[in-house]
C-alpha cells in the first residue's frame, strides 16, 4: 500500500518523539543560541486583520520599519495571533522574532500586480527560470542578522497554485519568488512553523552562515513544479532537523551556484547536517546539487526516512558546473516505493546560457552512502561519473535494496567511477571492488 502524506505525516508525528528521545543527544540546533526578547508588539497593533480578505501588506511593513528603527535591546517578537493574514511580500528586519501563534496564518495574495522584482543572485547570473531578475520571496531578509521564525505550528501559505499554472501555461515573466529566502544573512532560526504551497522553492538560504531550520512541516502538491523543500545554497554550518516534508521536488537540495557564475562567485557550501528528516517526493530526497559550481563540501545527512520517492539520495553535477563535491556522507537512509535507490550522475541539469565552459568539469570525491534499506525500489543504483572526471572514493556499505515484485532484484549501473563496496545488495558495478570491513572512510 502506498503512503499519502497524510498518513506519512501522522506515521511521523506518532513516531517523531521516540526517535528524538533515541538521538537525543545529537543535535547541531546549538549553532545559533535562541535570545529572550523582552519586547512584543502584535501585528494588531498595527491594523493588522485577520480575516483571509483584508490586505495586511502595510500592517507588516509598519511592524518590521518600528523594530528595525526604534532597536528595542535584545530586539522584538513580532506576534501573529489566530486568524488569516494576508498580504503582499514582505522584508524582515535584524533582531527581530515572527511569531505565528496557534491557528495564525500568513496568506501571501494571488494578486500579483505589485509584487517585487529583484536583481539576480551573483551566483546564478540570472533568474533560475528565466533570463532577467526575479521575484522576491514571499517572506525575504537581506543582509540580516539574529532573525527567528517561529511559533506554536502556524502557517505561511504561498498560495502558490497561481504561479504553478503561470509555469505550465508558460505565461511567467520572471522567475518565481521563493516562500522564505535569506541573503547574505546569519544566526537565523526557522522552527515549528508550516510552509505550504510555495510559488517556487520553499526555504532558501543563501550566501549565509549558522542557520537552523527544525520541527518544520513543508507541504506542496506532488505535482507541485520546482517546490523544492530546503536549499542551503553558498551557504556554511546549516542544521536541517526533525521535520516533515512532502513537496513537488527535492525535500532537501545543497547548492553553491550556477556555472560560470557560480564558479565567478566562488563561495561553497559547506558543514551541513540534515537529521531525522521524513517525507516524500516525485524527485529527490537528499540532493546534492545539481548547481554546484562554487563546490559542496562536509555535508552529513543522517536517520532519514523516505516514502513514495522519484530518488531516494540524489548526488547530481554536469559539465560546465566545475566545483568540488567532497566529503558527502548519507546514513542510516530509509526509502519506501521508489523509482532509484542511489543516484550519482555528472549529466544532470541545463546551462544558464551559451556562455558557459564546457570544459569546466566537476571533480567528485569521497562520498560516503552507508546503512541504507530499501524496499520496493525500481532499481538501485545509478552512477554516472564523468570520463575525463570520473568519480572517485565512492563508499557504499551495509546497503540492502529490495525490488518491486517477485524474485528479481534491482540493478546497478555504473560508469566513470572508482570507488568501494561492503555488504551491499543487490551487489553493486565491478567498478566498486569488493573491501573488508573498516576499508571504507567512515
Amino acid at each position: 500500500m502506498l503512503f499519502s502524506p497524510f498518513l506519512t505525516l501522522t506515521f511521523f508525528l506518532l513516531f517523531s518523539s521516540s526517535v528524538a528521545a533515541i538521538y537525543s543527544a545529537a543535535t547541531c540546533s546549538n549553532i545559533v543560541p535562541l535570545r529572550y526578547r523582552s519586547d512584543r508588539i502584535s501585528i494588531t497593533d498595527f491594523g493588522g486583520v485577520g480575516d483571509g480578505r483584508t490586505l495586511n501588506t502595510k500592517a507588516f511593513r509598519a511592524a518590521v520599519y518600528r523594530i528595525q528603527h526604534l532597536r528595542r535591546r535584545g530586539g522584538t517578537v513580532l506576534y501573529v495571533p489566530p486568524g488569516v493574514y494576508l498580504t503582499e511580500s514582505f522584508n524582515l528586519t535584524s533582531h527581530m522574532t515572527l511569531y505565528l501563534a496557534a491557528g495564525a496564518v500568513i496568506k501571501a495574495t494571488q494578486e500579483l500586480g505589485n509584487w517585487p522584482l529583484i536583481v539576480p543572485l551573483p551566483s546564478y547570473g540570472r533568474g533560475r527560470e528565466l533570463p532577467g531578475g526575479r521575484y522576491m520571496s514571499f517572506i525575504h531578509g537581506d543582509g540580516l542578522s539574529d532573525v527567528v521564525i517561529t511559533g506554536e505550528n502556524g502557517t505561511i501559505d504561498g498560495q502558490g497554485d497561481v504561479w504553478w499554472n503561470m509555469w505550465r501555461q508558460r505565461t511567467l515573466q520572471f522567475t518565481r519568488p521563493n516562500l522564505v529566502e535569506f541573503v547574505n544573512s546569519q544566526d537565523i532560526i526557522i522552527s515549528n512553523v508550516i510552509f505550504k504551497n510555495s510559488p517556487f522553492w520553499n526555504i532558501h538560504p543563501v550566501y549565509c552562515s549558522n542557520v537552523v531550520v527544525r520541527y518544520v512541516t513543508i507541504l506542496a502538491p506532488r505535482d507541485s513544479p520546482n517546490t523544492d523543500g530546503i536549499d542551503p545554497d553558498s551557504s556554511s554550518n546549516v542544521c536541517i532537523e526533525d521535520s516533515y516534508i512532502s513537496t513537488g521536488d527535492d525535500l532537501v537540495a545543497v547548492k553553491s551556484g550556477w556555472d560560470e557564475y557560480g564558479i565567478a562567485y566562488g563561495r561553497p557550501s559547506y558543514g551541513i547536517t540534515i537529521r531525522r528528516v521524513t517525507g516524500s517526493s516525485p524527485f529527490a530526497g537528499i540532493a546534492i546539487g545539481s548547481e554546484t559550481s562554487g563546490g559542496v563540501e562536509n555535508v552529513l545527512a543522517e536517520h532519514i526516512n523516505l516514502f513514495n520517492m522519484g530518488v531516494g539520495i540524489h548526488i547530481k553535477t554536469n559539465s560546465g558546473r566545475g566545483g568540488l563535491i567532497k566529503n558527502i556522507t548519507v546514513a542510516h537512509v530509509y526509502v519506501e516505493n521508489a523509482r532509484q535507490g542511489i543516484k550519482i550522475a555528472g549529466d544532470v541539469g541545463g546551462h544558464p546560457d551559451e556562455k558557459f565552459n564546457p570544459n569546466a568539469l566537476p571533480v567528485v570525491k569521497g562520498i560516503t552512502i552507508k546503512n541504507v534499506w530499501g524496499v520496493k525500489v525500481n532499481q538501485a543504483g545509478l552512477i554516472h561519473g564523468l570520463r575525463n572526471s570520473p568519480f572517485t572514493d565512492v563508499c557504499l556499505s551495509d546497503i540492502n535494496f529490495h525490488g518491486m515484485e517477485g524474485p528479481r532484484s534491482p540493478s546497478w549501473k555504473c560508469s566513470d567511477v572508482f570507488g568501494f563496496a561492503h555488504q551491499v545488495s543487490p551487489w553493486p558495478c565491478s567498478q566498486l571492488s569488493s573491501q573488508e570491513p573498516g576499508s571504507c572512510a567512515i
